[in-house]
Formats: structure tokens, C-alpha cells, sequence
């Protein structure tokens, strides 16, 4: 042996098989210091399958097929050195499968001089099977903690955090070690903070529950100190006789900005149908008094009479253009959408704009990459753009810059959740930052509101950012405003992109006449329910030549039609009261008079499904309108058919 023995036991044979035969019933067995087996207890032939005959005479390691925790070298040394051994191996059963075994090893000096290893044996598979299935829970639970998006907080019944899941640490911005340990108090604000312990003290002594349960809405502080609104769930239960209390935290802030959001977005279509109900009306009224104005102008002399006219004219005209702002707003203008590359046309649009900013302030554009196509309405676009350099110059009484950025985009699934009215996709991204005086966080969810201004009495109507908004959602594209007091605002304009190639341009027919309205003699049927606007445009056909037939209703126009076969186009109102709109008056004519022409009108801007060729060839007319376009429409109309 190469290392010196220690004084064993010294036995006799006759001893040990005494000894073996009193513990027959256990699992025992005795092999030589060479491993070959001596004895084999009959808890041996029970625990792995094989014969007192079977086992006797063969080596113990190789019948047992032994699996030691290190090397087998490792075990002898141990016997030689101490005389002793135990530790857990895995031995195999004859039937092929392990055994997880406690195993002990003692070394005996048999009289004859040989050294003989007495190992009792226990079966520990069933414990290691259950730590192996508490060791697979406990990681399962712990990787469903760490990947769950709710915070998981664990306390004591004295408010201690015993336990701070992953999505906690993310989410308090404090890790495990910082928290557990102290009072979950330090995870809230006062007063909720000062009043933490009084709960769970309260619910102990009396049972009534105040914050175990389901929902509760309250608030929750960072490490730095910021608050945020989180949902709580609080479960209880007992564990070695002591209470714990488990709560799930969840983060509101986003699902509250959307909720926000979304309210705004209501709030401005709600406004949206009003604004545009009142410019409807409006208009009406503008035809009326634009058209008398007209006629009244064609029977004065030059003179002051007609100046005071003209003045008159002037001012329906500013308030079509108010209308038309409000019509911007609630996304009922008339929108002639076009191919165009928005680097080119902010760029072209640039000299404009640097002569109304003034030389106080700097004006830079910057054109980050290509693909910048998109559909839109040119003249619209730059209308909007001017509003917000408007915006922008207001801001800065003492100079500063406006610097102009078109970028391209991509809005994710992500972003898109954050803000419901938004799609995801490709967009061309206008973004305009000056370094004016801000806007307060109150100003600043108000300024997109129609009449909504900071500006003195008489210095703005308010309609700037609201003909912006509707423009560009009409557009299909998304607004973001970001401001703060002192530090500038920054407009973002996002339009969906396109990647077609850019069509030809149509070159516009030089020769438009000026001079004389163009006439007729055709038969018109005015169908109109205002009473006033009807006897307008009755009386401007007239004196185009025209033979009219009226009707203030869609029943009235059908009899009308069926009366006077020589009615050759129908001019008629979109929106009208008794159960008839223009566009359904339309289709019946169609049906009874397949060859008759349509010109519809509205106070709107988009007359629906009559912009929309459900009535094949026809055209419209926005009210208010003049004697030209009225004419010029009617002649287009009866000289195609």
C-alpha cells in the first residue's frame, strides 16, 4: 500500500459474520479492500435486484456499476488515511435503472491480516427526485418572475420586502439588494408612505381589508424620486406560521397616456364635426351675400357706391377663407393630393418663407437622405408650413432660427400602440424646431384647438395649428408637438411615404378666357332647401341665358324631372333635409335620365360619396362660389355630353 494504514477495528471473521447476520435486514454489504464482495445483506438483494449468490465473489464497483461525486482514487485514500468514507454515489439496479445512495464506508482488520470494507447503504432516489422537482419549480417560477412584465414585491407582515422580482428592479430603478430588507414604504410617496404600516397593522387586528385585493390604483416613487401610477394586486398567505403578503405591480403610465390620448383625439373630432357644421352654415350664408353682390355690381356705375361693393366682396371673401379654415380643421377641405418630393418642395418653398420671417430670424433646412415621395396636396402642405413659421416668428420678437428637417421613417407596431389615431409604416417626417419662448404643458395640449390663442385680442384667430391638424390628418399622417417654457417648440408632420415613381405633369391649358361668362340655353334644374341660396344661383342662371326649374327637395326635383323632358343638368345641393341627399337624388335622375349631367354644391368641402364617383361624370361646386366658376362648371358639363 503506498500510504500507512490506520489502526482499524481488528475482527474476526467469525464476528463479522455475526454482525452481518444481526443487520441481514439492512443494506449492508462487506467487500475487501480489492472490492470483491464478501457479504451481501438480504436489504441488498431487496434495494438493487441481485442474489446473495448473484453479488458474492464479485467486484462491488463493477456489479454496482459506481458512479463516485469525484474520482475513486479519491475514496481509497480516504479508507487508508482515516479509515473511513461516506458521501452519495449512484449505483445501478440489475433491472438497468440508478440508484441515488447515502453510502457510508468503514474500514475493519480481519484477524487473518486482511483489510475488509463494511458500507451500509440507504435509497435516497425519492429525496433527490423531489429536491430535482422543487429545484425545477423553483427555476420555472423564477424564470416566469424574471419574464413577466409585472413587478413582483414580497413583504413580511411588517411591511419588510423579503423579495423584488426583475421587472421591480426595472421598474423602481433600485436593485434586489437596495430594497429587501427595508420597509416596502420606501417604494411610495407620502402619504401614502407615513400611512403604509397602519394598513397592514389595521388589516392583522381587524380583518378589514384596504389594500388586500384586486385593482387598487395608487402611486408609486422611483429611486430618483419621480412618481408614476401603478395598478396593485395584494394576495396574502401564511408560511411556517407568519403572514406574508404578495403584490403584483403593474406600470399605468403609458395605458394613462393613451387613455389621454385618445380623449383628445375624441375631444378634436367631436370639435372637428362642429367647426365643420358651422362652416357649412356659414357658407350658405356667404353664397347669398357674395352672389346679390354680384348682380348688385353688374347694375351700379363706377363710383363710390361700387367701391363700398367691392369692400363688401372683399370681406365674404376673408370669410370664406376663415370657413375654409375651419373646414381644414374638422378634415372636410377639398384636397388635390399629388405626387411630389417634399425635400424639393420645402426647399423651392424656402425664399417665401425667409422673407416672412424677416431678417431677425435664421432659417436653415436641412434634406436627411432620399425617398422623400409622397402624396399630398402641394398647396395645402405649404400653407401649413407657413402657419407654423408664423407660429414660430410670433415666438421670437427678438430673432432667433427655424431650422426645417425632412427625414424618412419607419413607425413600428411599438409607436403605433403608444398612440391609437397612428398606423404603423413609412413616413416622410417634416420636422420644424425654432428657439422661441415655449409653450407650458397647458398651452400646449390646448393649441391645436380651433380659436384657442395666446396672442392679444384681434392678433389671430386661432385657426393656425387647427387647419395644420386637420390638414395632416386628412392626409393620412400624424402631428406631434413638443414644447417647454424657454427652450423652444418643435413641430413634427409625419406623411405616409410612397415609393412609385414620380408621374408626368400635365402641362395647364394656357388659353382660360377672362373676358365674358360663358352662356347657354339649356334648361337647369336648381335643387337647394335654403330658400335664399336657391333664389342666388337661380337668379345668376338666368342671367347666363338659362331656362331654370326649382325644387328645395329631392321628392319635388323627381316630379320636376318627370314634368320637363328638356332638362338637360342638375345642379343640386349635397346635404338636404327630407330624407333625400343630393348624391341619392342623383342616382334616381341617373335611372330616369341616364344621359342627364350632375353638378352637385356643398358648404362642405368634400361632398361625400358625390367626390367619391358614386355618380359617374358628375362635378361639384364648394360653396361659396362665383359667377365664373358657376358658369365655367355648366359649360364643361353640357358641352361633354
Amino acid at each position: 500500500m503506498p500510504h500507512r494504514l490506520v489502526s482499524p477495528r481488528t475482527a474476526s471473521p467469525q464476528e463479522l459474520d455475526a454482525m452481518v447476520h444481526v443487520l441481514d435486514g439492512a443494506d449492508i454489504l462487506v467487500h475487501r479492500f480489492d472490492e470483491t464482495i464478501t457479504h451481501w445483506s438480504i436489504g441488498c438483494e431487496n434495494m438493487y435486484g441481485w442474489a446473495r449468490e448473484e453479488a458474492v465473489g464479485e467486484k462491488v464497483y463493477d456489479l454496482l456499476a459506481t458512479k463516485f461525486p469525484g474520482p475513486a482514487e479519491n475514496v481509497r485514500d480516504q479508507l487508508q488515511s482515516r479509515g473511513f468514507w461516506q458521501g452519495e454515489v449512484i449505483h445501478r439496479h440489475k433491472s438497468g435503472h440508478e440508484i441515488h445512495v447515502a453510502s457510508r464506508c468503514v474500514l475493519v482488520n480481519l484477524s487473518d491480516g486482511e483489510f475488509a470494507v463494511i458500507q451500509t447503504n440507504s435509497d435516497v432516489s425519492a429525496l433527490r427526485r423531489a429536491q430535482e422537482a422543487v429545484k425545477s419549480r423553483e427555476a420555472h417560477l423564477s424564470s416566469i418572475l424574471d419574464t413577466v412584465p409585472d413587478a413582483m414585491v414580497v413583504i413580511d407582515h411588517k411591511g419588510t420586502v423579503l423579495s423584488f422580482s426583475k421587472a421591480a428592479e426595472k421598474l423602481f430603478g433600485m436593485s434586489s439588494d437596495q430594497i429587501c430588507g427595508r420597509n416596502v414604504s420606501n417604494l411610495m410617496p407620502n402619504p401614502y408612505r407615513d400611512a403604509h404600516d397602519g394598513y397592514i397593522d389595521h388589516y392583522i387586528e381587524t380583518g378589514e381589508k384596504r389594500i388586500i385585493g384586486y385593482g387598487r390604483v395608487v402611486t408609486g416613487q422611483r429611486a430618483d424620486g419621480s412618481q408614476f401610477p401603478m395598478e396593485l394586486h395584494v394576495g396574502e398567505a401564511t408560511v411556517n406560521g407568519e403572514r406574508i403578503f404578495t403584490g403584483f405591480v403593474r406600470d399605468l403610465t403609458s395605458r394613462f397616456k393613451i387613455e389621454e390620448d385618445l380623449r383628445q383625439a375624441q375631444k378634436m373630432e367631436a370639435v372637428g364635426q362642429l367647426t365643420g357644421g358651422i362652416a357649412h352654415d356659414f357658407n350658405n350664408l356667404l353664397t347669398v351675400i357674395s352672389g346679390n353682390l354680384e348682380m348688385i355690381e353688374d347694375k351700379l356705375p363706377p363710383g363710390s357706391l361700387r367701391d363700398l361693393l367691392k369692400e363688401a366682396q372683399a370681406a365674404a371673401q376673408d370669410g370664406a377663407i376663415l370657413t375654409g379654415q375651419l373646414l381644414a380643421f374638422g378634415r372636410r377641405q377639398p384636397l388635390n393630393p399629388k405626387h411630389a418630393d417634399l425635400g424639393q418642395l420645402v426647399t423651392g418653398f424656402a425664399d417665401l418663407l425667409r422673407r416672412t420671417l424677416g431678417e431677425d430670424i435664421k432659417l436653415s433646412t436641412v434634406i436627411d437622405g432620399s425617398g422623400l415621395d409622397v402624396l399630398v396636396d402641394s398647396s395645402q402642405l405649404q400653407n401649413a408650413i407657413l402657419n407654423i413659421a408664423l407660429n414660430a416668428r410670433d415666438a421670437m420678437p427678438r430673432g432667433g432660427s427655424l431650422t426645417t428637417t425632412i427625414s424618412r421613417v419607419h413607425l413600428d407596431a411599438d409607436y403605433a400602440k403608444m398612440y391609437p389615431e397612428v398606423r404603423s409604416g413609412n413616413f416622410v417626417l417634416i420636422t420644424m424646431t425654432d428657439t422661441g419662448a415655449g409653450m407650458t404643458e397647458e398651452v400646449r395640449k390646448r393649441a391645436i384647438e380651433p380659436f384657442f390663442t395666446t396672442k392679444e385680442v384681434g392678433s389671430g384667430t386661432g385657426l393656425g395649428l387647427s387647419m395644420v391638424y386637420g390638414f395632416v390628418k386628412q392626409s393620412g399622417g400624424h402631428l406631434q408637438l413638443y414644447s417647454e417654457v424657454g427652450r423652444g417648440t418643435t413641430v413634427r408632420i409625419y406623411l405616409p411615404a410612397v415609393n412609385e415613381a414620380k408621374p408626368r405633369q400635365s402641362v395647364p391649358d394656357q388659353d382660360a378666357g377672362e373676358s365674358q361668362l360663358p352662356r347657354g340655353d339649356e334648361m337647369v334644374l336648381v335643387v337647394e332647401d335654403d330658400a335664399r341660396v336657391r333664389r342666388v344661383a337661380v337668379a345668376r342662371l338666368a342671367s347666363m341665358g338659362y331656362e331654370v326649374r326649382e325644387a328645395e327637395n329631392g321628392h319635388r326635383a323627381l316630379g320636376l324631372l318627370r314634368e320637363n323632358a328638356d332638362i338637360a343638368l342638375l345642379f343640386t345641393d349635397i346635404v338636404m333635409p327630407g330624407g333625400m341627399t343630393g348624391d341619392e337624388l342623383a342616382r334616381k335622375v341617373r335611372v330616369l335620365r341616364p344621359d342627364i349631367a350632375v353638378l352637385f354644391t356643398s358648404g362642405y368641402s368634400e361632398p361625400g360619396l358625390a367626390g367619391k364617383g358614386i355618380v359617374p361624370g358628375a362635378q361639384w361646386l364648394r360653396k361659396p362660389y362665383t359667377a365664373r366658376e358657376l358658369a365655367s362648371k355648366l359649360r364643361e358639363l353640357l358641352d361633354a355630353r
